[in-house]
């Protein structure tokens, strides 16, 4: 790397201000600055640089998304290959089909949103910022399989210019990328996002006599009897080690809790995420589940499910743990996160429950909640202005 390093050095000065290529100082810099930390340092002013900067911190956030990422690959082969009626195959058969169905759209999203976000940047004038390293994995992941990639180009290019770019580009979006292009391909695609044929790649293969490709939360939103239960692809009943494992059919990176968690970990000893935003998430969620499931009715066939069920099953769990707690789209405040997580969780249950045209409410609960994220803060400083004001007061008096 040192070599490397020396190398770039000797070219450096054609990318900066009367170099050969100083319109491509963008693009240089966004490269060096990932491949290398910054040695630049203040003169003058006390400042504190610290080596773990926002690329650093992006990459992090993708090497805690890495556990789901692979489980979800091999886990889309063996819905195929169960599918399909063929059980014996290998795990590197189950990786290697998943790995090929799915890198397709990972290029896509990162060449699309890189793409516009380094054109943006040349533009501007300004350095190429670094959000979209997370964004790019994260849009793939929560969407289906079999997503076509022209859909995924044009979902991606409307949310990062639209969400994005508009408001400033990175650390000005008060909206979750990865989520406004799941929510525009939901709403502009709807029969390519939902339903039994969506969530499991067949690949041109012949399914299975007893194949089902509804996901869990989809095969009780339609359900019309109650009591269903809910079944693999092979139309086994799920057992609770399955839900939380992940064998089950779904958006590919969310169905694993067990991974999630893994990546939680991650997050929460990096010091990445707020653990107060998925805390107060999981309370919330947790205690609308436990309300719906007491007062559960045939009219809603989702509010017979157990809590634990509803926090490990569709994308709940990846929601509160990978999207809410995005700093840029979340509160700032301590008090804040607390409301702002505890509402997610909730909404997520309530929309999940009581809306059958939305089986998965975490997309919703948490684009929704990005829209409060200023208002709770700004309610919060207010109520913290007039606390220590009244305190003034009475000391004064």
């Amino acid at each position: 790397m040192k070599g490397l390093k020396q190398r770039i050095d000797r070219i450096k000065p054609d990318f900066e201000k009367g170099g050969r290529f100083e319109k491509l100082h963008s693009v240089f810099d966004g490269f060096y600055t990932f491949l290398f930390t910054p040695n630049e340092t203040s003169s003058s002013g006390v400042h504190i640089h610290d080596g773990n900067d926002s690329k650093r911190t992006m990459i992090t956030v993708v090497m805690a998304l890495l556990p789901c990422c692979l489980f979800g690959m091999w886990n889309i082969g063996l819905q195929h290959y169960r599918a399909i009626g063929e059980l014996d195959h290998s795990f590197f058969e189950l990786f290697f089909y998943g790995f090929f169905a799915v890198l397709p759209q990972i290029l896509t999203a990162y060449i699309v949103g890189l793409g516009i976000e380094f054109i943006v940047a040349q533009l501007r004038g300004h350095e190429i910022q670094e959000g979209f390293l997370v964004s790019g994995i994260l849009i793939p992941m929560i969407c289906p399989v079999d997503t076509p990639c022209w859909m995924l180009a044009i979902a991606v290019a409307f949310a990062v210019i639209f969400a994005k770019e508009v408001f400033g580009g990175t650390g000005y979006n008060f909206l979750n990328i990865a989520l406004v292009t799941r929510a525009f391909l939901f709403f502009s695609y709807p029969s390519k996002m939902s339903g039994d044929n969506v969530f499991v790649s067949l690949g041109g293969s012949q399914a299975a006599d007893s194949y089902t490709g509804a996901t869990p939360l989809g095969q009780l939103a339609s359900a019309t009897e109650p009591g269903t239960v809910i079944t693999n692809v092979l139309g086994d009943p799920l057992s609770f080690s399955d839900i939380f494992f992940g064998f089950y059919s779904g958006s590919w990176g969310e169905t694993s809790t067990f991974c999630i968690l893994i990546g939680a970990a991650i997050l929460l000893f990096t010091g990445i995420a707020s653990w107060r935003i998925m805390g107060s998430a999981l309370i919330g969620g947790l205690l609308m589940s436990v309300l719906a499931n007491h007062f559960a009715t045939d009219l809603y066939p989702v509010t017979f499910l157990s809590p634990l069920q509803q926090l490990c099953l569709g994308g709940f769990m990846f929601a509160i743990v990978f999207m809410a707690t995005d700093p840029v789209t979340a509160c700032r405040t301590n008090t804040g996160k607390y409301i702002y997580g505890f509402l997610i969780g909730a909404m997520a249950i309530v929309i999940r429950c009581y809306n059958t045209g939305y089986p998965e409410g975490a997309m919703l609960a948490v684009l929704l909640m990005n829209c409060f994220a200023p208002l709770i803060d700004y309610c919060v400083v207010n109520a913290n202005v007039r606390r220590r004001l009244s305190r003034s007061e009475i000391k004064n008096s």
